[in-house]
């Protein structure tokens, strides 16, 4: 399967928000990457669910929405609502990761689960069959612009071979720090999705950054 993008909004002006997602709309962008702080789980807010419905008509490409809260399981029916398409919780923030991930997927949404970069990526192993996507976090979350982990290249390593020996089709997402100078490591290393935020964001021609994304080859390409 050729790898997906999925721009964060994150990087964008939230004031011209709707201008943000008809960009990535008339990209080359498989998926928009949605981050949802509280102010709890990361030091940081950002947007809800009523966010996520204002927007949700400029596109109709896949939202992928990152829940960075705690007691994300309230939230799972507003967000379905809202628009999203797939929902990643953190394994961190939640006591019951299997009934959770099992109502995402009952509210009619594929399931994520996301970890943090100090969290063994072992602890995913027997929610695998059961999620669509890790969504591995390559910067400490909270704020976008920060520079990607060297040491998550080992990491997805590690879960590819964990996803691989439970025969799952669990795709690999990685988010944070990730652009043009690093991504074509990031594949080589197993990863599936591409989530860039400040590369595209802060690029003088986005739609061109998520191109460059896209057509990377990684048959070509040494990590």
């Amino acid at each position: 399967m050729k790898h997906l993008v999925a721009p964060s909004i994150l990087s964008a002006n939230f004031a011209y928000l709707a201008d943000a997602v008809k960009m990535i709309d008339g990209s080359e962008a498989d998926w928009i990457h949605v981050d949802v702080m509280d102010g709890r789980f990361v030091p940081n807010i950002t947007i809800g669910p009523p966010v996520v419905a204002s927007i949700r008509p400029f596109t109709k490409k896949v939202f992928d929405v990152h829940l960075m809260i705690v007691e994300p399981a309230q939230f799972i029916d507003e967000f379905q609502k809202a628009g999203a398409d797939i929902l990643s919780i953190h394994i961190e923030a939640c006591a019951h990761l299997h009934r959770t991930v099992h109502a995402v997927k009952e509210a009619g949404m594929k399931a994520g689960v996301a970890i943090n970069p100090h969290t063994n990526v072992n602890q995913l192993e027997d929610i695998l069959p059961d999620i669509d996507v890790v969504c591995m976090m390559s910067v400490n979350p909270g704020w976008g612009g920060q520079k990607f982990i060297p040491n998550t290249l080992n990491r997805i390593r590690k879960l590819k071979a964990l996803i691989n020996a439970a025969n799952s089709k669990t795709l690999i997402e990685v988010d944070g720090g990730v652009g043009t100078d690093n991504a074509h490591t990031i594949l080589k290393a197993g990863a599936d999705v591409l989530v860039a935020g400040n590369s595209v964001f802060k690029s003088t021609n986005p739609q061109q950054t998520i191109a460059s994304l896209k057509h990377l080859d990684i048959n070509t390409i040494y990590a």
